[in-house]
């Protein structure tokens, strides 16, 4: 069946695909299998250069793949060029892991029983790799789970989300240029039924997903003994104390909360400011939100465009009316219109409020004060997600105080919750995934080892 895929800020047909059977994905993962031995075999210099011709690719074809991108997500310009940028890095990171998966020596006479022994390990690509991927970043985020994948030698088979397919699809048209072998990375389209069976395929032997947590608990359930990854949710929070200069922290956290609608799963939810600075802090942060221009996201000066469907913006709407209903005070630029939702600021709001407890996914942060610095890494902690925060400060050890404390994947200091470099680990604890991103990282998941021994008697 054909789909149209549309824009989200006007409803124009910006393309259309070819949705999936369940045959198609059945053969998908059958020319995965096939290749699987070839791509294996294949030696490093050849994946890496694969992968720095892909690079390359992605370079030269910057401005396509941004218009894509803002076409079909609704993301504003400034920032689908900017994941392009990131793109053409992650698959060169990539393209240099290719060259430096290896194992190690085991002195086995270090046991009595391993006198006489020499052993190795060395490690092997697990085999095919089922991926998912959202619709917020509908490059970068395909290109963390493809890039790794091809340098450890695996064959992926990717399903987009379905708002978002066409960037994929044309990334796998850039494979078979720069020569990747057919069937080693294979685009499936459609919802829930397409991502259903391409997981429980008993082919499959590795799954890596994006996205929410409820949708990694079934996967988790049909997963069985196979190898997953899951980059989930977030509720990130910076602290900001009272040592730090506001001008440096209000531009970066008005960034971090709002870009791209908030639709980013390390966007900033919740910032706890010194009682000190708390006034100071919200007028600046207030008056600096109102500028932010919102608009039609083709054109290079908005800074907000629309959230992702009717169906996204209902659900953020209702909780801030819900936060406001319960006691929390709500500034907001202006009215809905649509998709398009002004950024909401909230004060007074509690723990048990969908907008501090929840990730929103939308352009909605919570402002609060707080007395003690360490109460404030306590109520940062106090949450289901554990992806990534940001603490403000000059002094060096509430720094360190606050990177033992916080229990997260990352800890940004005098930096937001959103910074991430693609070589860099990635992901976060508790409900907020397993595993960890970064090409580096990523390969080593998608690799096993396999132990020699030899016996010298």
């Amino acid at each position: 069946m054909r789909t149209d895929i549309l824009s989200p800020y006007d409803g124009a047909v910006v393309g259309s695909v070819i949705e999936s059977t369940e045959q198609g994905v059945r053969d998908s993962i059958a020319r995965a299998e096939e290749i699987r031995p070839n791509l294996a075999a294949m030696p490093a210099h050849r994946r890496s250069a694969i992968l720095r011709r892909v690079s390359e690719l992605v370079d030269a074809s910057a401005g396509e793949l941004a218009l894509m991108m803002t076409r079909e997500s609704g993301k504003p310009m400034r920032y689908t060029r900017g994941e392009v940028s990131r793109a053409v890095e992650t698959f060169a990171f990539a393209a240099e892991e290719a060259k430096r998966i290896h194992g190690e020596t085991v002195p086995l006479d270090a046991a009595k029983g391993g006198v006489g022994k020499v052993g190795y390990y060395v490690r092997v690509p697990v085999g095919v790799v089922a991926a998912i991927t959202p619709f917020n970043f509908p490059l970068n985020l395909v290109a963390h789970k493809v890039a790794p994948a091809i340098a450890a030698g695996c064959p992926i088979v990717l399903k987009p989300a379905p708002a978002t397919p066409l960037t994929a699809l044309r990334l796998a048209e850039m494979f078979a240029e720069a020569g990747l072998p057919d069937g080693a990375f294979s685009v499936v389209v459609g919802g829930t039924d397409v991502g259903r069976w391409l997981t429980t395929d008993p082919r499959i032997a590795m799954i890596t997903f994006t996205g929410s947590p409820p949708v990694a608990r079934a996967i988790s359930e049909v997963a069985g003994l196979r190898r997953t990854t899951f980059e989930l949710g977030g509720n990130a929070a910076a602290v900001v104390d009272n040592t730090i200069e506001l001008d440096s922290v209000v531009d970066k956290l008005v960034t971090g909360a709002f870009a791209y609608s908030g639709q980013v799963c390390i966007s900033v939810q919740r910032i706890y400011v010194h009682r000190s600075r708390y006034d100071s802090f919200l007028a600046d942060f207030t008056a600096r939100t109102r500028r932010l221009k919102m608009g039609d996201p083709l054109e290079d000066s908005t800074e907000l465009g629309p959230v992702i469907s009717d169906q996204a913006a209902d659900r953020i709407e209702a909780w801030v009316n819900e936060a406001r209903d319960a006691g929390a005070q709500v500034e907001t630029v202006a009215p809905r219109a649509g998709r398009m939702l002004a950024p909401s600021i909230l004060t007074q709001s509690t723990r048990d409020m969908k907008v501090m407890r929840e990730e929103v996914f939308g352009p909605v942060v919570n402002v609060l004060p707080f007395d003690d610095f360490d109460d404030a890494l306590a109520q940062v902690n106090d949450s289901a997600f554990g992806l990534q925060a940001a603490v403000f400060t000059r002094d060096l050890n509430r720094a360190m105080r606050a990177v033992q404390a916080l229990e997260v994947g990352g800890v940004m200091l005098n930096d937001t919750p959103t910074f991430r470099v693609d070589h860099m680990p990635y992901g976060g604890n508790k409900a907020s995934g397993v595993g960890r991103e970064g090409p580096r990282f990523a390969v080593e998941d998608m690799t096993t080892l396999k132990m020699i021994v030899f016996n010298m008697a």
